[in-house]
């Protein structure tokens, strides 16, 4: 992999950590996440049960992790955020900021997705009188500063770009269709928004 040619300037490297051995229980609870995630994507309405078979869990397992539809749904979409907001330090620790941020964009991107094939059912459970808030952006909005800071110290993209400014840039991520073959778009633009961000960078 050393001098093959990639279209990317930014060289994959191999991660150097093993990730920690989760306990059953978690491994559980993200099997749940993991299997609701792309049932309530394809039918706002599946039955948990469904889910809790289709996980390979009981219904009491299924039942002490998520009470309720709703509770199932909302973690699901704070789930797939964390993983994103988590990624940001993760990926700096292996990458020249600028890749790391590139590489961050793609999850962002599958983070879009996931958020709009829950749309059914993340309205559904927020909708009702006293239901919980849709969780906020922050975690996310957090690591994009991070990773552009990062970048912007490194010399590698223009200066005072800030995380709205990213959001704003990258807002055609939602109007792609999840039942669709996304990726090559979503690559595509993101890789035009990390040529604009270069663009100008002291560094270069």
């Amino acid at each position: 992999m050393g001098h093959e040619k990639d279209a990317s300037p930014c060289a994959r490297t191999p991660r150097s950590t093993a990730a920690p051995l989760r306990s059953d229980a978690q491994r559980n609870r993200e099997r749940i996440l993991e299997v609701a995630l792309v049932e309530l994507t394809r039918s706002a309405d599946t039955p948990l049960s469904v889910i809790a078979k289709k996980a390979g869990v009981g219904q009491g397992t299924f039942y002490r992790n998520f009470p309720s539809r709703e509770a199932l749904v909302l973690e699901i979409y704070r789930y797939e955020m964390r993983q994103v907001a988590d990624s940001a330090a993760q990926l700096l620790s292996t990458r020249e900021p600028d890749c790391a941020l590139r590489e961050w964009m793609d999850g962002l991107a599958r983070f879009a997705m996931a958020k709009a094939g829950l749309a059914d059912a993340i309205r559904q459970a927020t909708s009702g009188p006293g239901s919980p808030a849709k969780p906020g952006h922050s975690p996310v909005t957090e690591a994009a500063e991070l990773l552009l800071r990062s970048c912007e110290e490194a010399g590698s993209i223009r200066p005072g770009v800030t995380a709205d400014d990213l959001v704003l840039a990258i807002g055609g991520l939602w109007q792609l269709d999840p039942a669709e073959d996304w990726q090559p778009r979503a690559t595509r633009l993101l890789d035009l928004v990390m040529d604009g961000l270069r663009a100008g960078a002291p560094g270069r």
